[in-house]
């Protein structure tokens, strides 16, 4: 009877670990373009200021609902050549680029509200899977580089976005006013901007970083036994949830906490 052998992952460059966390860049240029001026374009849009806190709820909800049906989904992916994690990625941002591009011209407040809902969606669709991407990529030596090089790419990503429309008007000389319902120039190109550096960011890591296939052989009989349909994702989801590390339940409550202020 033969005998599994532990499969033990190369360590990565540092040039690898940059590549494989670039597209976190762009997915936090879209989450933070989107929460510094979506405000303004509510507004724009006639919205009664004491809606818009209701739209926002757009993202913690999409969050809450997407990212643990991705991660299941992703963890019992595999395809030869895709790999795992990468077609979330690719999918991801396409769609959420498609909702940039067409944000700034939302003609009336259900559709800028409706484009704000597909892009979280699609965004969750692809960040969910990169944090499990550096587990899956790098051996326990190397995670820590791994999840601080995210954790820059995330405050470089948003540092730029966030600054983006300033940047148009003050370097550009583009407008920062318009006509009633009509998005300023200074937020249309900052959007076309968040859309480009999104999209081209994941596929950089999609094209650098290869997939290591499941090292676990029977991997596919285990994907079988738990294709339960999807009441059957839902109770082993939960079940996670309620048998999580003590850790990960301190780190849910710091998380919980953060949305607030967000």
């Amino acid at each position: 009877m033969s005998e599994t052998i532990p499969w033990e992952k190369p360590k990565l460059s540092l040039s690898q670990v940059i590549n494989m966390s670039v597209g976190f860049f762009g997915i936090q240029f879209g989450w933070d373009l989107q929460r510094a001026n979506m405000g303004p374009i509510y507004e724009h849009l006639h919205a009664n200021a004491d809606d818009i806190p209701l739209l926002f709820l757009a993202a913690p909800l999409t969050g809450l609902i997407v990212q643990p049906i991705i991660g299941y989904m992703s963890d019992r992916t595999w395809h030869p050549k895709f790999g795992r994690r990468r077609p979330y990625f690719l999918i991801g941002a396409i769609l959420s680029t498609i909702a940039l591009v067409f944000m700034p011209h939302s003609s009336a407040l259900w559709m800028a509200a409706g484009l704000l809902w597909i892009m979280d969606v699609f965004g969750n669709v692809a960040m969910e899977p990169f944090r499990a991407f550096v587990a899956d990529k790098l051996n326990e030596e190397q995670r820590t580089q791994g999840f601080v090089m995210q954790s820059l790419m995330i405050g470089l990503g948003g540092s730029i976005a966030s600054a983006l429309p300033w940047m148009m008007s003050n370097w550009f000389h583009m407008s920062t006013t318009a006509e009633s319902g009509v998005i300023p120039d200074n937020v249309k190109w900052s959007f076309y901007i968040g859309a480009f550096f999104f999209f081209a960011a994941v596929l950089y890591t999609v094209l650098t970083s290869k997939e290591y296939p499941p090292p676990d052989i029977s991997f596919k009989d285990k994907v079988k036994e738990s294709n339960r349909g999807f009441g059957g994702g839902v109770k082993e989801i939960l079940h996670a949830i309620q048998n999580m590390p003590k850790r990960m339940k301190i780190l849910s409550l710091v998380q919980f906490f953060t949305w607030p202020g967000l």
